[in-house]
């Protein structure tokens, strides 16, 4: 079996109401995790409109990986899941040129899209419910030696702080940014709604490298 192709838990969680939201909807090449850091540089007028939008209002928009298309151009089909951002830095150095520094939030389902008549597409998510906290398992805890030297490697501004080594679901989060494999075997990690099995995949494929 594939380590991409490995089976989803469902949890408790997934079965609660889901939150729904209206959220513009940012396609890219880059997969943005829970918790996690993005640097964006943006120069479309459609996306510099959202972006102030997003500031003004202190609101997020979502990111997710592009299924089919390209970032720049005609609106590129997003897969249906992806993270809230939520914008933590912006700075202008030249006119028309924006780079945004964005913090991942809660993961969505989308539900619904359309495109807005400048091309920026606006979508209705649903949020999917994160599990209750978990400690990393035994089995998979020589990752961990691994992830500390990237948090010292990459400093607080690429991996901000509080740092949660014993949290499964973070320990996932920050080892699927790292791991060199392509942006469709992240989409996959970010998929899955059980941290333990995502961790199992992780820790498979590292030890495979006899990194864990």
């Amino acid at each position: 079996m594939s380590w991409l192709s490995f089976g989803r838990k469902e949890s408790p969680q997934s079965r609660v109401e889901l939150q729904q939201l209206d959220i513009p909807v940012f396609p890219l090449g880059a997969v943005l995790f829970p918790g996690g850091v993005l640097s964006l540089k943006v120069f479309e007028q459609r996306y510099l409109d959202m972006a102030a939008a997003c500031m003004k209002d202190k609101s997020p928009f979502g990111v997710c990986l592009i299924a089919s298309g390209q970032e720049v151009g005609a609106v590129a089909e997003p897969h249906l899941i992806g993270s809230l951002a939520h914008i933590a830095e912006a700075d202008m150095p030249q006119l028309g040129i924006l780079l945004l520094t964005v913090r991942g939030g809660r993961r969505f389902r989308i539900i619904s899209r359309a495109t807005q008549p400048d091309g920026l597409l606006r979508a209705t998510v649903e949020l999917i419910p994160e599990p209750m906290p978990q400690e990393v398992p035994v089995a998979q805890q020589s990752v961990l030696p691994l992830l500390q030297k990237i948090a010292s490697d990459l400093g607080p501004e690429k991996m901000p702080e509080p740092h949660a080594f014993n949290d499964a679901a973070w320990v996932g989060y920050r080892l699927s940014e790292a791991v060199p494999v392509k942006a469709l075997a992240k989409q996959k990690l970010l998929e899955l709604d059980d941290p333990v099995s995502r961790l199992e995949i992780l820790f498979a494929y590292l030890a495979q490298r006899k990194l864990a």
